[in-house]
């Protein structure tokens, strides 16, 4: 740190050359990642309440009822009249508190508890475990790359307190057989948590839109809590994660009394202790203000791009899907060349796709548009000629 700081222009500047590298969403080569730019209303409500901490609610009153407001949105939207939670930092959060809540009611006696999780799920599942003490038991997937519900009932045990479901996998955004884990859940008394980080925004719509409607929301009794990301497809700002809970007794089950608060003595039910009332308002406006039916316009335009994009693939020689797309996540394969060179060299045209051990991951997001879709197919099929030519 020097003595005399910079002035503002000066700072600007320097910020700027400093940041060169960083990608731009604007730039429309952004195709792996699972977040977006944020919606200007989302930026401009963050911007103008920043200062609020919601992490001391006796300050922040009228926040806090617009959390419970947030909250009541997002449970109606996933079919639960009154459900329970927290805007909270994003889906790694959410999952740590859903399993550290299993932890808190399990019956099971045994000093190691076992939490049964797809072998698609988050590697967020992973820090629970290692944070909370608990054993993670990763089941394989079967063919249509759900999680195997026989290995699911074979892996119970008296250790295990939960089973954990995705909707809207990491890496294809697959959908598992939500119902049926939930039947198991009831049938053993168990636990089980949804995380639908990313496929919450998006699954919900579908019916109205005419695609095919996974059941994954809290219709299914067996569910006692999800996790749902507005900064994803909810557009919001980053840090906007959501954990939401059937009942208010699962949701209050972490919540220590804190006593010097400046705001009063206050309960605290999430992990980080400061938490941004900024985020809390910008979620609430962009649900107010886009309503059903902003979002299922934006899901629209993601899908039919996504379904657009599946079939220019099947019509590339050398290239195919993993698996038909079931929500805006397509998986990019090769049988002839290496899918590791062929991302390598669609990075080198600065293209950002996400690259799984045998598949790129691309994922349409509201940032990406037909034009930007046309543009990678022609550098795809550049990177192919490519490939065939060094193969000779």
């Amino acid at each position: 740190m020097e003595e005399l700081g910079l002035s503002v222009d000066a700072l600007d500047k320097e910020l700027r050359a400093l940041l060169q590298k960083d990608i731009n969403f604007d730039s429309g080569t952004i195709l792996g990642s699972m977040c977006t730019r944020p919606h200007n209303l989302a930026i401009d409500i963050f911007t103008r309440y920043i200062e609020k901490n919601i992490g001391d609610p006796g300050l922040v009153s009228s926040t806090v009822e617009l959390e419970k407001e947030v909250i009541a949105m997002l449970s109606s939207l996933l079919s639960l009249k009154n459900g329970f939670g927290y805007v909270v930092t994003g889906g790694t959060e959410a999952n740590i508190l859903a399993l550290w809540t299993a932890r808190k009611i399990a019956k099971s006696s045994s000093s190691i508890k076992e939490v049964i999780v797809p072998d698609s799920a988050h590697f967020s599942f992973d820090k629970a475990g290692d944070l909370l003490g608990l054993r993670i038991k990763r089941i394989p997937l079967t063919s249509t790359l759900q999680v195997d519900l026989e290995k699911v009932k074979k892996a119970i045990t008296p250790r295990t307190i939960a089973l954990v479901g995705v909707a809207g996998t990491t890496s294809l955004g697959i959908v598992d057989p939500i119902k049926e884990l939930s039947d198991i859940a009831l049938v053993h008394n168990l636990y089980l948590h949804i995380d639908a980080a990313f496929g919450g925004y998006v699954l919900p719509f579908f019916k109205d839109l005419g695609f095919p409607s996974p059941q994954f929301s809290f219709r299914l009794k067996g569910i006692s809590s999800v996790t749902i990301d507005p900064h994803k497809m909810g557009m919001a700002v980053i840090p906007s994660g959501c954990i939401l809970y059937r009942t208010e007794d699962l949701a209050r089950k972490v919540s220590p009394t804190v006593s010097y608060l400046s705001g009063g003595e206050n309960a605290h039910a999430t992990i980080v202790g400061t938490r941004s009332g900024a985020s809390v308002l910008a979620v609430w406006s962009l649900l107010k203000h886009l309503g059903k039916a902003g979002y299922r316009t934006i899901i629209r335009r993601c899908m039919e791009i996504t379904f657009a994009l599946a079939e220019e693939i099947k019509s590339i020689e050398d290239v195919e899907l993993v698996i038909d797309p079931v929500i805006n996540v397509l998986g990019i394969t090769s049988r002839v060349f290496s899918i590791i060179d062929i991302a390598h060299k669609l990075r080198e045209k600065d293209w950002a796709i996400a690259l799984f051990p045998n598949h790129i991951r691309i994922v349409i997001m509201p940032h990406v548009y037909p034009e930007h879709i046309a543009h990678f197919i022609d550098d795809l099929k550049k990177v192919l000629d490519e490939l065939r030519e060094q193969k000779k």
